[in-house]
């Protein structure tokens, strides 16, 4: 195998590049994770990560995926046999319906547009006809990542009040956390998922979620079955600053850097970054004479944009050539998708000559599977960055 020099771009909408500085707090011995040191880093860092959700109730941290706390969340506040409504406009959405199906609720599913954000008018409708409230909980992706589409959270609970229906709201945010505004308390959400390694910068390995008081109110009656993700287990360890089992300490000790570096930066001017450098993407494609696989201008995604391939281009044999000859790893298509889209990450630990060389190997790979690609999409992106930089 050849030596490959300098930095391969890892360019998925997640796992992200993780700082330097992640890295080095990381590289450290660890520390009892019972004694004093810990239970001070601990009650710091639950209490912001409350200010990153946008929550001033409880921030559960698992060492796990992301996915993990899409079981936390159903398993802590519902009972078997209970009705989820799913809305599913892409893969993550589906994959979450699937779950609740396999822990014993009965998903049902209102299937959307995979190309547009969550439709809160037929969410509506199917809560309106629920007169006897079987629904128990409402289940929508913020960010769908395989997509690229982002959705209106706070419609979907103006919608649910409207019909003053009592279903648990339960958002998963994991790709847009520290990307995106994510306003937990705000948006009325009893549940909001992410995890460690997309905006928070982190290596895969911990799974977080935010809860509010119904939240934990239907704790007291939920029946599934539970050990490993209980809640109360969960908040008793916490109150005494440390946890239930055994922490995943190097990756809570970046978590704290993560969110130091957030901080510093200031969210408001990290969610600017983000658009900053996911117009400059969009512009770029635009340019090449493709289409951004997201149809609804207002539902752009600041965390990834999905881009649909010309027939005859096979996304598989793109993605694989660009890895190979310009050392920059795509995300692909995902369920119907595979073969159809390129997914590239502008999320996390990203500047402005990391964005122009993972652009220009994008094209340079399209040349070379044969795809048709205008020029001026690397001069589109550039005076974008231009004009927006300062």
């Amino acid at each position: 195998m050849l030596h490959e020099s300098g930095r391969h771009f890892l360019q998925l909408p997640g796992p992200t590049n993780v700082p330097d500085r992640v890295l080095r707090a990381m590289d450290r011995p660890l520390i009892d994770h019972r004694g004093p040191r810990f239970r001070d880093m601990l009650r710091g860092l639950l209490e912001e990560l409350g200010g990153v959700f946008g929550a001033d109730r409880h921030v559960f941290v698992f060492a796990s995926s992301a996915s993990g706390c899409w079981e936390a969340g159903l398993v802590n506040t519902l009972s078997p046999g209970d009705r989820v409504l799913a809305f599913v406009n892409g893969f993550f959405g589906a994959r979450w319906a699937s779950v609740a199906g396999r822990l014993g609720l009965e998903p049902e599913v209102v299937e959307g547009d995979w190309r547009r954000p969550v439709d809160a008018d037929a969410i509506a409708g199917r809560l309106a006809a629920d007169a006897r409230g079987d629904i128990r909980a409402v289940l929508v992706v913020h960010n769908e990542t395989s997509t690229g589409v982002t959705s209106d959270v706070g419609r979907v609970r103006a919608a649910i009040d409207a019909c003053d229906h009592e279903a648990l709201l339960m958002v998963d945010a994991v790709s847009s956390l520290g990307v995106t505004p994510v306003r937990h308390d705000e948006w009325g959400a009893d549940v909001t998922i992410s995890g460690s390694q997309k905006g928070l910068m982190l290596p895969p390995g911990i799974g977080l979620c935010a809860v509010s008081s119904r939240a934990l109110e239907a704790y007291e009656r939920a029946g599934l079955a539970r050990a490993y993700w209980d809640w109360g287990d969960m908040l008793r360890s916490n109150e005494e600053g440390v946890f239930p089992s055994t922490p995943a300490t190097a990756l809570l000790f970046g978590l704290v850097e993560s969110l130091a570096m957030l901080r510093e930066e200031g969210l408001e001017r990290v969610f600017w970054r983000h658009g900053r450098f996911a117009e400059a993407t969009r512009r770029a494609v635009s340019a090449w004479g493709l289409d951004n696989y997201c149809a609804d201008p207002t539902a752009y995604s600041n965390a990834g944009t999905t881009v649909l391939l010309p027939d005859g281009v096979d996304g598989e044999a793109f993605r694989r050539e660009t890895r190979a000859r310009f050392h920059v790893s795509l995300g692909g298509g995902l369920g119907p998708l595979v073969g159809r889209v390129f997914r590239v990450g502008h999320l996390g630990d990203f500047n402005a000559p990391m964005l122009l060389g993972t652009l220009a190997a994008i094209e340079m790979g399209l040349r070379t599977v044969g795809a048709e690609v205008a020029p001026g999409g690397m001069e589109a992106a550039m005076d974008y960055l231009i004009a927006t930089s300062g």
